[in-house]
């Protein structure tokens, strides 16, 4: 009996995947929970399980293709086994037999759009059947109304749309349709973005569009901490089987100085502000693939210990694209450490809805003077502190950052929460 396997739910907000990479073949056995295909989505990297043990009869789509929710991707014969040499992958199957995808003729197009086509070309105002269809079964892809807007003067006004078009950029016209031009001889690679990078890009994009974004900095003497940690960080890791790090107490601190000052741990809503009395904090983890920002939920009750076995996990199944959808949602506040790659300075970005996010940076050895006039050699860091200035004032702003250095610089203040 064939299975249908289709696009699996992805988690809240998420309708829509990209085909990744195909990892069985048409002709291949696969036992339950083998890994089938790759989908990316614009939070994780996901596989698809089968459900049942036989034999991949048919594959439906593409790497490469954007598929909603539900979606059919291939089918298995349950219960046969593999009797001939796989096939070729899909991908290179599609390029054998059709080395460019050409528009579906209007008698073999398939007309019911995907709620993503759909609502770019509702975005766009215009009619998404008069689109050249290059998608499977003469379905016309958010790409193909993309390449139809790039010529505007044959774009066909919606008949639905009698209000005026959005005056927001749509996510998709982020990156702007380019007009073709030649490969340079002495070598070009070009690969086409992934949905992680689009949507990475999007979001950035957004901030800087709707927030009144700016940024403050300070600088923190982190020669208390350094010494602190060195004592205790052999007999921690011991006890906790964790390495004693930076972050937890720059966590730690955040928190303190978010209970203080609670617009920077609030957000816009319409025309409401929503302050929030938990502190999920999300903490920035660079991958291969792009930037993403795991959550740590309730961190105001989280121990040295749990926060620093938290954040160790996420970068090891970030890297290895193991996180969930839920561990990437939510969030009140974002941490980001560019020093870890050697940045001395830089203004983050704000990680919409959240109205604030820090950056820390490298420690570097800098003569410094103290209240008695008394030069020393310090171990500096820079630190900024990003914000939208709609909700949040230069003096709160200011005072979160101060705040966050006494705690750093005094780490004894955040044992006693003082």
């Amino acid at each position: 009996m064939a299975k249908d396997i289709v696009v699996p739910t992805l988690g809240e907000s998420v309708s829509e995947a990209t085909v990744n990479s195909w990892m069985k073949n048409v002709g291949e056995a696969v036992a339950v929970d083998d890994p089938i295909v790759e989908l990316e989505t614009d939070k994780v990297t996901v596989e698809v399980p089968s459900p049942v043990a036989g034999v991949i009869t048919e594959i439906v789509v593409e790497e490469g293709t954007d598929v909603e929710v539900g979606a059919l991707l291939c089918r298995i014969e349950e219960g046969a086994e593999a009797t001939a040499a796989p096939a070729a992958p899909a991908k290179e199957a599609a390029k054998e037999e059709a080395p460019a995808a050409a528009p579906a003729p209007a008698a073999e197009r398939n007309e019911t759009l995907s709620p993503a086509v759909a609502k770019m070309a509702a975005e766009n105002n215009v009619d998404a059947s008069q689109a050249p269809a290059t998608g499977p079964k003469g379905n016309v892809t958010k790409e193909d109304v993309q390449n139809f807007l790039s010529g505007n003067a044959a774009a066909v006004p919606a008949a639905s749309a009698a209000a005026p078009a959005s005056s927001a950029v749509p996510a998709a016209q982020t990156f702007a349709p380019a007009p073709e031009r030649p490969m340079d001889p002495r070598g070009e690679e070009r690969v086409k973005l992934s949905k992680l990078r689009k949507v990475i890009a999007t979001r950035l994009k957004e901030a800087q569009n709707t927030a009144a974004m700016l940024t403050t900095f300070n600088e923190i003497d982190m020669t208390a901490l350094m010494d602190l940690r060195n004592e205790y960080k052999e007999s921690f890791q011991k006890k906790h089987d964790v390495k004693l790090g930076f972050m937890s107490f720059f966590v730690k601190a955040a928190v303190t100085a978010l209970k203080e000052l609670p617009a920077v741990n609030a957000e816009i809503y319409g025309d409401q502000v929503i302050y929030k009395n938990y502190y999920d904090i999300g903490i920035a983890v660079g991958t291969p693939q792009g930037l993403v920002v795991p959550v740590l939920r309730d961190c105001d009750k989280l121990s040295f210990a749990e926060i620093e076995a938290g954040i160790a996990d996420f970068g090891r199944r970030a890297r290895d694209g193991k996180l969930t959808m839920a561990e990437m949602q939510g969030g009140t506040f974002t941490i980001t450490n560019g020093g870890i790659f050697g940045s001395l300075m830089s203004t983050p970005i704000l990680n919409p809805p959240q109205s604030g996010i820090l950056g820390m940076h490298k420690i570097q050895k800098r003569p410094i003077c103290d209240d008695q006039g008394n030069i020393t050699v310090g171990n500096m860091m820079y630190v900024a502190h990003s914000y939208d200035h709609r909700i949040i004032d230069g003096r709160e702003a200011v005072t979160f950052l101060v705040r966050l250095k006494e705690c750093i610089e005094d780490p004894q203040r955040l044992l006693i929460d003082v």
